[in-house]
């Protein structure tokens, strides 16, 4: 059981998400999903019990493409509409589609991992700049580098231990 709408979806992936609004509870009310990114995407709940089910089978989610999208999750009972919540995820790459070579790391990780080989590689090596047939190479100075790999290493640890939206009752 999750207490937020997740924040990462996979597409090719059955996706289902059970959501509680005791305060509009179906089959009284219906709670729709919008999703809006790279593509639009609409999830419409179908009751279980007092719970809004939103649900789509792998042969859907595998058209969904990946990147970043918001949603919003609105209640209507026919007369009142409502927003719920709002937030963000990330979609997934349908793993079953990506070929040999594909490379799952997101931009930070990717610029984070760059500047660890360059601190890799350069420390065997003293020179900060050099000059050849009048043309000049200045390298980043380490500390500049060591900087910014603190700031990428942040950057991680703050998008693995963030979830996005806010807080309502979704079931898995």
């Amino acid at each position: 059981m999750s207490d937020y709408f997740p924040s990462e979806v996979s597409a090719g992936s059955d996706f289902s998400a059970r959501v509680l609004l005791p305060e509009r509870p179906a089959p009284l009310w219906t709670v729709t999903a919008f999703l809006r990114g790279v593509i639009s995407i609409d999830i419409l709940s179908i009751p279980d019990g007092a719970a809004h089910m939103l649900e789509a089978d792998a042969s859907e989610t595998t058209t969904w493409l990946p990147g970043r999208y918001w949603y919003e999750l609105r209640a209507t009972d026919g007369s009142d509409t409502l927003t719920v919540a709002r937030g963000e995820l990330t979609m997934r790459h349908d793993m079953a589609l990506q070929g040999a070579g594909y490379d799952g790391r997101n931009h930070a990780q990717r610029v984070l991992d760059a500047i660890e080989a360059v601190i890799e590689g350069r420390a065997t090596k003293d020179q900060q700049s050099y000059t050849i047939n009048n043309r000049q190479l200045a390298l980043t100075p380490i500390k500049d580098l060591l900087m910014l790999r603190d700031r990428y290493r942040a950057e991680l640890r703050q998008k693995r231990g963030k979830g996005y939206g806010r807080r309502i009752k979704v079931v898995m």
